[in-house]
């Protein structure tokens, strides 16, 4: 019996947009795949400006926003895999931002002065 091996190419990302609700990202194949935001704690919990900042990696096999130290593949997107990302780390990323955060209010406010 033979058995065939069907190779199959990922497509590459090649827009990306965020909005309060959806991750949307343009496929080099033509798709357009959107996924809950909620997969992906960091993301919601970016500000619009951080959602906008990504940056294509791996020739547009991923997706990488600086400012939240996410990263997402395009084919963990079309498998349907949110983040993989444990409670722990997510809650002490979440405290280093929140006190990250406070530090530059504070900051901006006592250069007002």
């Amino acid at each position: 019996m033979n058995i065939s091996v069907i190779e199959i190419e990922i497509p590459r990302a090649e827009n990306v947009k965020v909005t309060g609700d959806t991750l949307t990202v343009d496929l080099s194949d033509g798709r357009t795949i959107a996924v809950p935001l909620e997969w992906f704690p960091r993301l919601v919990n970016a500000a619009p400006e951080e959602r906008n900042n990504w940056r294509l990696i791996g020739r547009g096999y991923g997706i990488h926003w600086e400012d939240i130290d996410e990263d997402i593949s395009v084919e963990g997107l079309l498998a349907g895999k949110p983040s993989g990302e444990t409670q722990e780390s997510f809650k002490k990323w979440l405290n280093q931002r929140q006190s990250r955060l406070s530090k530059h209010t504070i900051g901006r406010v006592l250069a007002r002065r």
